[in-house]
């Protein structure tokens, strides 16, 4: 049995303590930070889909419409300019990014701002779900 407390109020966290000390031994415990919201992803991929209509981006020296995911991709690991890449099965190379799904609402936050900024910087026109009200 899978249980998740959030820890806004005295009473969450008595209980979450409670639930740790009537779990059976060999249980694990993790606290961290929430991750993502559901509606922050919704506008993270309007704003990636934005992009994809309206940027064209240098691929192998050629300007092209990247896909959504393309721009997940480069703009995950352009976030904090790290340049993470390896070796691919059957040669080239491949550029790792960061999980979105992994990241917390803050990071998420800090990611849709550097998509916001990087196309003001391009002049995309925003649709309405990519600036949070859809």
């Amino acid at each position: 049995m899978k249980q998740v407390y959030y820890t806004t109020s005295p009473t969450a966290r008595q209980a979450a303590c409670k639930s740790i000390l009537a779990a059976p031994d060999n249980y694990r415990v993790e606290i961290r930070p929430r991750s993502r919201s559901i509606a922050q992803n919704d506008l993270l991929w309007s704003c990636l889909t934005d992009l994809s209509k309206q940027v064209q981006w240098s691929v192998n020296g050629n300007p092209e419409r990247l896909s959504p995911e393309d721009w997940k991709d480069i703009m995950s690991a352009s976030l904090h300019q790290e340049q993470r890449m390896a070796a691919g099965v059957r040669g080239g190379f491949v550029m790792l990014g960061k999980r979105t799904s992994r990241m917390t609402v803050a990071e998420m936050t800090e990611l849709i701002e550097f998509i916001h900024a990087f196309g003001a910087e391009k002049d995309v026109v925003w649709s309405v779900t990519s600036v949070g009200r859809g």
